[in-house]
């Protein structure tokens, strides 16, 4: 009887993006520990990150005696079939981080809601105006300038 002949093993992600999120996940990660979760050697690592630095998806920062790494947030796919889209989606997606659009509009939507925060106590400082029209210091105001005044 003949073997089966083994089936080709194949996955959706490369080593080099495999290495991108395991940095996006934690962007302090040493090469060694991002080697291990992506099932690569250490040298394999670094050849990756080189080429991720090269082509400007990523930068290299000393911390102290440590790399830190910085994801380059408009960063696009190389091959054609996907010019233009930026790999941020793709992290986002396989990190559960926001995308650059999401976290603008989140900041988007914070700076709106403070906006109607300072509105409201605009207006509510300006009933308190309409109020007292001649700006006379409220009663616990006049105690307290009594309370200076008698010392």
């Amino acid at each position: 009887m003949g073997s089966m002949p083994q089936r080709h093993y194949w996955t959706f992600l490369t080593n080099h993006a495999r290495v991108l999120v395991a940095i996006a996940r934690d962007p302090a990660v040493r090469l060694r520990d991002v080697a291990t979760v992506c099932g690569l050697t250490e040298r394999t690592v670094q050849t990756i990150v080189t080429d991720l630095e090269s082509d400007g998806y990523l930068r290299r920062v000393r911390d102290g005696r440590r790399n830190r790494y910085e994801i380059s947030a408009g960063a696009v796919f190389r091959h054609p079939a996907e010019a233009g889209v930026q790999v941020s989606g793709l992290l986002a997606l396989l990190t559960g981080a926001p995308t650059a659009a999401e976290a603008q509009a989140q900041v988007e939507a914070h700076v709106e809601a403070q906006a109607e925060v300072q509105a409201e106590a605009r207006a509510e400082a300006q009933l308190q105006v309409q109020d007292d029209p001649q700006g006379l210091p409220s009663g616990s105001e006049r105690a307290r300038d009594h309370a200076v005044t008698d010392q």
